[in-house]
């Protein structure tokens, strides 16, 4: 700006005549408002007309009426106005180009965006004396602009020289470079400027009440507030109101004061947290338990939110977090009873069922009274698996479902709280799909506390070598949360922080980051040796005293504690902790039951654990909500629904009419029936709102009002239960997980997720395995959880194929060699004492029970279904109503019912199957004409095996050979499963064959050709005699 002032100048002589480029503009700060760019004039406040303003400059007969006037003014100074009279009289006096011209004083009021040149009086010092005189210094104005820049720097740039490193080894940046816009001589100011005063901009806060800081006075708060102990990345956020908040809350003066009482509250906790590790590390030396020592300062921070939040109306915090510390957040911040945890090293055994988990992946719940807000708080720190961060999306799927069923649509009420490692923060996919998940309608939980406990290693891994990024918490970055980077051994620093956060997200309901930088006292765990790979950390850890002492020390010089309340305090702790120790030697046995994370109080007292509810519902019930799904909104003429939705809508009314469902029909009575009795059902996955073979269509649009929907399945009944149907981000990993979360809150929803091909459920194995299959027997933890993965070989190719039946089976866990006692229970016992469920249903009406019967079970499994994708459309895939009415209820085996059941003794062969490949034997049977001689029964559910139904359905044929028939290679889909199973079915009398493809490594071919004639030999196989 300075510069095209001046070649300007320099150009025309006379510049100063041109209006705009008059220097009584002295700065075109350009503000943006409304759009338009206006620039910020210093006017003088007194003006006299001035005929000159209104001439304009540099036309044809400019140069000879300036000639006129000077000659004039030659002969009579007094026979031109005023202001040629000061002009002429400045040049002659030898003025530079352009400041021969003054504007006269005004006393109009300023223009818009103009203020009055004295209003910067007191800030132009020395170097602007001259100007008040009528004429503005232009390094006066360059210098402002300067300042405002460096504030803007310190705001952008300050964490990056933050010291935040506990250790002062390195930089928590991994950059040790000083960003040269953070050094006032970048700006061309010197030692003899640094007692100027300048006016602030309304940008910051560091002035407090005062308008006007000198630049030391200015650049000393500017450390104080961004390089000190926090360092705060926040100005990429798009919003100035956010931003704002985040200065205030920062660079205020006096922000961080607090009072002795606090002070000696967060010396407590301290003091309990360190005290705790000690204890544990005397008692159990040679035990590992992922101590926390180096990052104490964590449980104070945790208490720190959880106050804030509970004061800002918070009354129930579902938590996630990996091993690091997990012992002690239990024990200092849940409050867990002493005893239990310490019962944990004792190789005691389990009163209870279930296989346990090792103590450090332990969750819990607890109700009890925060006594700093005197409020009633809900703590549930949800277990979990060594898989880091896999936790995430299941504590934001429980917090939304706690949010749901207690109606805080807002997040007031019910917050989530997740802790990370460095390591795993920046290298776990998970965290990407989970923080994609917090803006989306139907998945936020309205804004979470992150907090990484920052070691500055990952195990062994130097972070050099574990990121690309600055930082551990970049990834936050993609959702706009706020970063707080923060020194461990800064106890106030970090309370600081916690509150920020806190009253952050109680403000704008959004994610937000404390990042606080930590070292690891030990090894990755206790008998872990680090010297062998970070040497120089380790020596530097080895002298530097732990933060407890360090801030006794402090308190106790402030003369806020004497050394007597500080030792007074430990040996309070650690005789709670002696006492707990007693007492967990007298118990003779561990529960899993302590442990758990989602108790459901009231579900299972005064239930039969073996009694089923009745599946089958009244015909009106059916008729009444196949009429609704077939129907537009009603009293919505104006409502434009798609051609081809008319014509799918008419064509359900038809199978209404004629009493048969479909596939979608038959799901949308099932969920329209719970929905009847007051069950929430929520479906979630990519695309399930239509459905990826576009069959379902629970949510109509208008096709000329953008957003206008219609879900029929929300309007069946007054008092209903709520529906939900919601298409998700495109993540497996994450969006299961929240789904596993969602259903462990209440046993009274049927929550299912569906993937847009079973194919792609192999993204979220680690949920499967380590979550789904096994919680229950880890931490006695049920779900009902529904998996729909649509399945089947129909030439689409490797990877539209196989929902990997093989591998769910694989996990399932019955024994293969137990056929269970035959009785009335046998189906629902065998259901009881599974991990979960397999099946593959071939008809509309099985589909129908088996959805309804995971709401009638006096119990959860997760339920794995292979669901149809040809089948949807299938003209003979189709139910009827009776098959569905009261006293059905679901099949596990659909037995043969044609010609060949009538006349079993001549029965040559009897194929066994599941899904889909029924359909193509049974056409080719009938084609071969073979209906009397082969029998072709349906294992609809795989898993737990129905060996009673087997071994009946095999005594019927007994002159029949066996076969097993499927349509995925020998190695896939249930063969290896089924044929042992078989074996003990039959106790070994008779054999059973395969039928089916070779074994293969891809799941299907790619080419069409090549499909057809591996399905024709299989049928050619299957049908021979």
């Amino acid at each position: 700006m300075y510069r095209a002032r001046t070649v300007l100048t320099n150009l025309v002589p006379l510049a100063s005549l041109i209006p705009r480029a008059a220097p009584d503009r002295f700065a075109s700060w350009i503000l943006k408002s409304d759009h338009i760019l206006c620039s910020i004039t210093g006017t003088d406040i007194r003006h006299y007309s001035s005929s000159v303003a209104t001439e304009p400059f540099l036309n044809g007969s400019s140069s000879a009426y300036v000639e006129e006037m000077y000659n004039a003014w030659l002969a009579d100074p007094k026979s031109v106005h005023v202001s040629w009279d000061s002009f002429f009289r400045n040049s002659t006096a030898g003025a530079a180009p352009g400041q021969a011209y003054q504007a006269p004083p005004s006393l109009a009021e300023p223009g818009r965006n103009q203020l009055p040149i004295t209003s910067l009086a007191p800030l132009l010092g020395a170097a602007g004396a001259p100007a008040l005189g009528g004429q503005v210094n232009e390094k006066v104005i360059d210098d402002h602009l300067a300042v405002q820049a460096i504030i803007r720097s310190y705001q952008i740039r300050g964490h990056h020289i933050a010291k935040l490193d506990p250790l002062g080894i390195s930089s928590a940046d991994l950059d040790d470079k000083h960003p040269p816009e953070l050094l006032y001589s970048h700006y061309s100011f010197e030692e003899g400027d640094m007692d100027r005063v300048f006016k602030l901009p309304s940008t910051t806060f560091i002035g407090g009440k005062e308008k006007a800081l000198s630049l030391r006075e200015i650049l000393s708060r500017l450390e104080n507030a961004y390089c000190r102990h926090i360092g705060v990345e926040f100005m990429f956020i798009n919003s100035l109101e956010q931003c704002n908040w985040i200065r205030q809350k920062l660079e205020t003066p006096g922000v961080m004061e607090i009072s002795s009482e606090e002070k000696r509250l967060i010396l407590a906790r301290l003091t309990r947290a360190t005290g705790f590790e000690a204890f544990l590390a005397r008692k159990w030396s040679s035990e590992k338990r992922f101590g926390l020592e180096g990052c104490e300062i964590l449980i104070p921070a945790m208490k720190a939110v959880i106050d804030k939040s509970t004061e800002l109306g918070v009354e129930s915090i579902v938590m996630g977090m990996p091993h690091r510390g997990r012992l002690n957040v239990l024990a200092n911040v849940c409050r867990k009873p002493l005893e239990q945890i310490f019962t944990q090293f004792a190789a005691l055994e389990a009163a209870d069922d279930g296989s346990g988990d090792v103590k450090y992946h332990l969750g819990t719940y607890i109700e009890r009274l925060n006594r700093v807000t005197n409020k009633n708080i809900r703590l549930a720190v949800v277990a979990n698996p060594s898989h880091l961060e896999a936790v995430d999306p299941i504590v934001q799927g429980k917090t939304r479902a706690e949010q749901f069923y207690r109606g805080d649509g807002e997040g007031k009420k019910v917050m989530s709280l997740l802790l990370h490692g460095d390591a795993a923060f920046c290298g776990q996919g998970i965290v990407y799909e989970t923080f994609h998940l917090s803006d989306l309608p139907d998945y936020t939980t309205h804004g979470t506390i992150h907090i990484v406990v920052n070691n500055q290693i990952g195990f062994t891994t130097d972070p050099r070598h574990s990121r690309s990024s600055p930082y551990c918490t970049d990834v936050a970055r993609v959702v706009n949360a706020p970063i707080f980077h923060v020194n461990s051994d800064d106890p106030e620093a970090v309370m600081h922080v916690c509150k920020i956060a806190a009253e952050w997200r109680a403000t704008f309901h959004k994610d937000v980051v404390i990042d606080i930088v930590s070292y690891r006292r030990n090894g990755h765990n206790e008998i872990d040796e680090p010297m062998f790979t970070q040497p120089l950390m380790y020596r530097k850890i080895k002298t530097t005293p732990h933060v407890l002492d360090k801030y006794s020390k402090r308190l106790i010089e402030e003369g806020v504690v004497t050394t007597e309340e500080v030792k007074d305090v430990r040996d309070k702790y650690e005789k709670i902790c002696e006492e707990s120790y007693l007492n967990a030697r007298k118990e003779t046995h561990i529960k899993y039951k302590d442990w758990l994370d989602s108790p459901w109080s009231g579900f299972f007292e005064g239930k039969d654990p073996l009694k089923v509810s009745p599946t089958g519902v009244k015909e009106d019930t059916l008729v009444h909500i196949g009429k609704r799904m077939s129907s537009p909104p009603p009293n919505a003429a104006e409502f434009v629904i798609h051609k081809g939705i008319e014509r799918i809508l008419r064509s359900r009314m038809e199978m209404v009419e004629s009493r048969t469902v479909d596939w979608a029909l038959g799901e949308g009575m099932a969920f329209g029936s719970l929905l009847k009795e007051g069950i929430h059902v929520r479906l979630s996955g990519q695309d399930v709102e239509r459905g990826t073979f576009s069959h379902r269509h629970h949510v109509l649009h208008h096709q000329l009002v953008d957003k206008a929907t219609y879900r029929p399945l929300c309007h069946l009944y007054p008092d209903q239960g709520p529906y939900t149907v919601c298409n998700s981000s495109l993540s497996e990993f994450g969006v299961l997980g929240f789904e596993l979360g969602y259903s462990m809150t209440n046993p009274n929803a049927l929550v299912c997720w569906e993937a847009q091909f079973g194919d792609f459920n192999n993204t979220a194995q680690c949920i499967i395995d380590q979550f789904i299959s096994s919680g229950q027997a880890k931490w006695v933890r049920q779900s009902g959880l529904v998996m729909l993965n649509p399945h089947g070989l129909e030439g689409m190719g490797p990877e539209h194929s196989s929902a990997r039946l093989e591998r769910f089976l694989q996990m399932s866990s019955d024994d293969p060699d137990y056929f269970p006692p035959e009785s009335e229970e046998f189906a629902v016992r065998q259901l009881h004492d599974i991990n979960w469920i397999v099946a593959n249903c071939s008809t509309p009406a099985n589909y129908f029970h088996i959805l309804r019967r995971q709401i009638a079970l006096p119990f959860r499994k997760p339920l794995i279904l292979m669901t149809p994708k040809s089948l949807l459309r299938h003209p003979e895939a189709k139910s009827s109503f009776d098959e569905m009415t009261e006293n059905t209820q679901f099949l596990r085996v659909i037995p043969d019912q044609g010609p060949a059941s009538q006349n079993p003794s001549s029965v040559k062969k009897l194929l066994f199957c599941t899904g889909k490949v029924y359909y193509d034997l049974r056409k080719a049977r009938e084609e071969r004409k073979l209906e009397g001689d082969i029998a072709i029964s349906r294992v609809e559910q795989i898993s737990p095996f129905p060996y009673d139904l087997i071994k009946k359905e095999c005594a019927k044929y007994s002159n029949a050979s066996l076969a097993w028939a499927q349509e995925e290679a020998k190695n896939q889909g249930s063969w290896t499963y089924v044929q042992p199973r078989f074996h003990t079915a039959l106790s070994g009398s008779r054999d059973v064959s395969y039928v089916g493809r070779p074994t293969a490594a891809s799941p299907a071919t790619g080419s069409k050709m090549q499909h057809l004639k591996e399905l024709n030999a299989l049928l050619d196989d299957a049908l021979s005699l």
